[in-house]
């Protein structure tokens, strides 16, 4: 059976704190492993009205206290945003807080807009994108696993940790062929974002992914996780009834001014003042939306296409009860 885990981008909710947030994520998070699902990965975001999780090794230590066995992640560190060594140094530190439990994704994008970028402290010459591959070789090497791309003496004289039991598994994320590439080319797992619904046809990405893959000291043969969006309702329109902030939030990312995640009566009101605008038309919510034996049909078929090892689930609504609904409804 395909191991089914859970995406979290800590939403902030219309009347919501960032505290109530993270109280909502938490009680995700601790449904997820009773539940059943395997991992538990958090995104990287920055400066929006919309999204808490602005550092994923914080959040995680606060949601792994509160867990017995799910595996915990980012989905992912945006690399180019931080240093490499202590990117490492604090996923060395989670794994010593939850030993065998913890992952390390790793995206290339910066996870925000540009003067935010310039703020985090990025090369403004966008060259940490350039360095991405030898950032994550270097990464890589603080945590053990050194490749012959680097000096194996440097690396063994500084550690991201003193004694490191189980190495955090490190995954490339991406949203094209690039990061499938490159991932394969690294000998390292690979996590596609289908769940931004760019378009890209996951199974070409896959293929390349798998086309691509050389055996690392860590992995002998390729390792893939899909995702994608997914709400469930009692009935079909109960479900786009819930789905129809997440298509509002669209329609604001389109626009360049994303708010708190609305309630499904402000959304409702929101889409009577857009009308059919074209920006309307294009905004789209969930990938997977109805009932339970209707998304689990389409989930299936989308593992099933692509072959992936894993899937993982992003869902979002306003109100955490109706997340946590899906997540039961979708159980493994």
């Amino acid at each position: 059976m395909t191991l089914l885990s859970v995406l979290d981008l800590i939403p902030l909710a219309s009347g919501q704190s960032t505290h109530d947030a993270l109280g909502a994520s938490r009680e995700l998070a601790q449904a997820a492993d009773r539940l059943g699902y395997h991992r538990l990965w958090l995104a990287e975001h920055h400066n929006t009205e919309a999204i808490a999780s602005t550092s994923p090794p914080v959040a995680l230590a606060w949601l792994g206290a509160a867990t017995e066995r799910i595996r915990l992640g980012s989905g992912g560190v945006m690399l180019p945003n931080h240093a490499p060594y202590v990117v490492a140094e604090q996923f060395a530190l989670l794994e010593g807080m939850f030993p065998g439990r913890v992952d390390l994704g790793l995206g290339r994008a910066p996870g925000t807009d540009p003067i935010t970028a310039q703020a985090l402290r990025r090369d403004p010459t966008h060259q940490a994108v350039h360095d991405y591959p030898r950032n994550v070789l270097e990464i890589l090497g603080y945590l053990g696993d050194v490749r012959d791309q680097h000096d194996p003496e440097y690396l063994r004289r500084i550690r991201a940790a003193a004694d490191i039991a189980h190495l955090p598994e490190v995954w490339l994320l991406g949203s094209s062929m690039y990061s499938a590439e490159l991932a394969g080319a690294l000998g390292m797992r690979y996590a596609f974002a289908n769940h931004f619904a760019m378009g890209t046809d996951p199974v070409a990405v896959f293929e390349h992914y798998r086309r691509s893959f050389e055996p690392s000291p860590t992995l002998d043969a390729p390792y893939a996780m899909v995702s994608a969006g997914a709400l469930v309702g009692e009935t079909h329109e109960d479900a786009l009834r819930l789905d129809l902030p997440q298509r509002v939030w669209r329609y604001e990312l389109v626009a360049g001014k994303i708010g708190p995640v609305k309630s499904p009566a402000e959304a409702a009101a929101f889409a009577q003042q857009v009308g059919e605008s074209d920006i309307w038309r294009r905004a789209r919510g969930h990938e997977f939306v109805g009932t339970a034996e209707v998304v689990r049909t389409g989930l299936e078929r989308l593992v099933e296409r692509t072959g992936a090892d894993e899937l993982m689930l992003s869902v979002s609504a306003h109100d955490v009860a109706d997340r946590i609904a899906t997540l039961e409804a979708l159980a493994p």
